[in-house]
């Protein structure tokens, strides 16, 4: 049922995507910043308090669902974790400003192309030239992918396999967006997050996102150049983490950033772009990424060729590879398990 229940899902996050803002994210906004200021009291052990409640609540309140709806009928057991993957899951709900971008550039507008990056990731792009604006576009969005489909279909796969339903589904994104979110309340006018339960968010994101982030990693050397993207992984892997406070997290992009760059051979990392700071919850918040504090640094670039937008197509390519990929295995997962 796993199988299907993903097929629909991306089938319908294709055919009508959810609005940028719309009433889940909404939603999900404001119980990230009700958790935060009712039980965000400064401390460690606070913040491991806030933390699991604002994000295993919806986890557990969605497996309550599945369990309850399956000793009702299968089918609407079935539709509810398509309509949770239809909201955790899908490529629609970052792609426009890489597509944007891309199409700015195929028709050598490199002045909107710079104003569009500016506004998806609130960064300074006005002196960019045409191929760090391909570098940093290729990173953001293998990135958003990551967090916004594979990572979301590992963690579903496994709580779903263990009966628990879309249960996994909510518990990586939640885990990404409180993270994210406190993160960038903290670097807003106004009272932010403590470090404590940033500190907290980052870590538990960090272990969330320590497997899938290796299976995607492993996915795109398996669907690009594997020799290359797995000696790039191993050499330049943790070369990513620029900052202590993000050590975990970061380098779990790194090794995303790492296979992504062997796997299309092309030159990924070095100097990263200023963040602009806000005082609105931005499209940076909304898309995911690179986080802010991973902005302001520098890190060692790899090998490859220099980004063109022909590594856009590829890296396209790359991803829907690795949907492919997983649509196979979950196929032949859910083939045995009806054989078994």
């Amino acid at each position: 049922m796993s199988f299907f229940a993903v097929l629909f899902a991306l089938i319908l996050e294709q055919a009508r995507p959810l609005a940028r803002s719309n009433w889940v994210h909404a939603g999900f906004l404001g119980w990230a910043r009700w958790a935060h200021r009712s039980l965000d009291a400064g401390k460690l052990h606070h913040g491991w308090i806030t933390w699991l409640f604002a994000v295993m609540v919806p986890t557990l309140a969605t497996m309550g669902v599945h369990w309850l709806l399956w000793q009702v009928n299968v089918l609407l057991a079935f539709v509810w974790s398509v309509a949770v993957l239809y909201v955790t899951l899908g490529f629609r709900q970052f792609s426009h400003y890489f597509t944007d971008i891309r199409d700015a550039l195929d028709d050598g507008d490199e002045e909107t192309a710079r104003a569009l990056l500016a506004e998806w990731r609130q960064v300074d792009a006005t002196e960019l030239p045409r191929s760090e604006i391909v570098r940093h576009v290729i990173e953001y969005s293998v990135l958003a992918a990551h967090r916004h489909v594979f990572g979301v279909l590992a963690w579903f796969s496994v709580l779903a396999a263990l009966g628990l339903g879309p249960a996994g589904a909510v518990l990586y994104r939640m885990s990404e967006f409180v993270a994210r979110y406190w993160a960038y309340k903290s670097r807003s006018p106004g009272e932010g997050a403590s470090p404590a339960l940033q500190q907290t968010a980052n870590t538990a994101w960090g272990l969330i996102d320590f497997v899938p982030s290796r299976i995607t990693s492993l996915g795109f050397a398996v669907v690009g150049s594997f020799e290359d993207a797995i000696d790039a992984w191993r050499s330049y892997g943790q070369r990513f983490p620029p900052d202590a406070a993000l050590a975990t997290a970061s380098r779990n992009d790194g090794l995303i950033l790492a296979a992504t760059s062997g796997a299309v051979n092309v030159r990924l990392g070095g100097e990263a772009l200023k963040a602009v700071l806000a005082t609105y919850v931005s499209p940076e918040f909304e898309a995911g990424g690179l986080n802010a504090q991973e902005d302001a640094a520098t890190t060692e670039a790899t090998p490859g060729r220099e980004p063109e937008v022909a590594h856009l197509r590829s890296v396209v390519g790359l991803v829907w590879r690795s949907v492919v990929l997983w649509m196979v295995l979950l196929a032949l997962l859910t083939l045995a398990r009806l054989l078994g």
